[in-house]
């Protein structure tokens, strides 16, 4: 008997795998998978595949969406435009449900975790239902793919060959990861953070070397519209801009949230500078990064991933627990959010509207002082080298905080 029962517990996880993917896919049918992100990169790669002129020029979908990543991103995109829309639809689902696989085994490594198998499965199955992952599958779009690029690389060996090149590619591909840059840099891994300057200025090179044209336009115009992703003030914008625009009734907050994003950015990275734990380091980065920017939807937070994971490799499983449900509670759509209503919420109403970055900020403030490692203070005993360092990251950083992102 007890032999027997041993042996059925193995299944139960791939049990509830098959059933939360039968239903996941269900509910895709049902949702008839309107993919708009994944529209966008299938009109870019036919922009690049007819010359580039008009890369920044066209809008696709009910939404009328423009292109908004770097020239370079649009290189990439070339396969999908050569795609159907269908194969193209089940492509980038098949691919986003691979990636998470991927992203759950390296948030595990992050964590220090060693899930068998049948646990692996059932976590991503799991992690289907969490908000920001499940937008991502419905929206097509490439947060999983960023978020494993930066995972993978930030986890490699200490002196592997070439490691930070992905982060330069990932911040080619989207800029907001040019944050991770500056985290190199704080945190003292110089070879690195070069390494990654160098594959992201790869990018930049061949993206005007392939496209003259639209990159001038991207990098002197287009970088700095931000209004063409979308209104900030929306309830999809998980970031401290959205945040402070609903709380005030402002569509354009202006001072009122770029002063507490500089602070918010400094703080950020002070804590992930000095954190004694490398994956605290990583999680800092990554929720500064969503806080800051001028526009994080909800299904950029595809990091609560490593941060569940990181919760539970530490035995705080209560609250690894309280966190997947805040990211599977979606408050943010319960609120009434047609038209302009976003911005005329009451008091009650406002931390449903932002729960992700109300979280974000409860762990830069809980972050405690007890897990400052003692070598970051004798490294930034030095006042020189200090100031050095966060003038570096002020200068990368102020080109992303005016970057449009999707």
């Amino acid at each position: 008997m007890t032999r027997r029962s041993h042996s059925a517990t193995p299944h139960v996880p791939l049990v509830l795998s098959g059933l939360s993917l039968t239903a996941f896919a269900a509910l895709c049918v049902q949702q008839h998978l309107p993919m708009a992100d994944a529209l966008v990169y299938r009109a870019e790669g036919e922009a690049v595949l007819r010359g580039g002129d008009d890369l920044y020029g066209f809008t696709v979908t009910e939404w009328r969406l423009p292109a908004t990543y770097p020239p370079f991103a649009a290189l990439l995109f070339v396969p999908a435009g050569l795609l159907p829309v269908t194969a193209l639809k089940a492509t980038f689902l098949a691919g986003n449900a691979l990636l998470l696989a991927v992203l759950v085994r390296l948030s595990a490594r992050l964590a220090r975790l060693t899930p068998r198998l049948p646990a692996l499965c059932a976590a991503t199955a799991l992690a289907l239902w969490l908000e920001p992952v499940f937008q991502t599958l419905l929206f097509g779009q490439v947060n999983l793919a960023l978020a494993c690029l930066l995972l993978w690389d930030l986890n490699r060996p200490s002196g592997a060959r070439w490691k930070g090149a992905a982060v330069g590619v990932a911040a080619g591909i989207k800029l907001t990861p040019v944050i991770f840059i500056a985290y190199l840099v704080l945190r003292g891994r110089h070879r690195e953070a070069g390494a990654a300057t160098a594959a992201f200025a790869g990018t930049v090179g061949l993206g005007a070397l392939a496209l003259p044209s639209a990159s001038l336009d991207f990098w002197t115009r287009r970088l700095y519209e931000t209004e063409r992703v979308g209104k900030a003030w929306i309830v999809d914008n998980q970031s401290l801009h959205g945040t402070v625009a609903r709380v005030l009734g402002e569509p354009v907050p202006g001072v009122a949230w770029l002063l507490p994003a500089v602070l918010t950015a400094i703080t950020g990275l002070w804590l992930a500078a000095r954190a004694a734990e490398e994956r605290h380091a990583v999680l800092l980065t990554a929720f500064t990064a969503l806080l800051v920017s001028p526009i994080s939807w909800s299904h950029h937070w595809v990091w609560c991933v490593p941060l569940i994971a990181v919760l539970v490799g530490e035995g705080r499983t209560r609250l690894a627990y309280a966190v997947a449900a805040l990211f599977t509670a979606r408050t943010m759509w319960l609120l009434p959010h047609e038209g302009d209503l976003d911005l005329h919420l009451p008091w009650w109403q406002q931390p449903l509207a932002s729960p992700y970055p109300l979280l974000a900020f409860a762990l830069l403030a809980a972050y405690p002082s007890a897990r400052i490692s003692s070598a970051s203070t004798i490294r930034y005993a030095y006042p020189c080298s200090a100031r050095k360092r966060w003038r570096w990251a002020a200068k990368s950083w102020s080109s992303v905080s005016r970057a449009t992102t999707e």
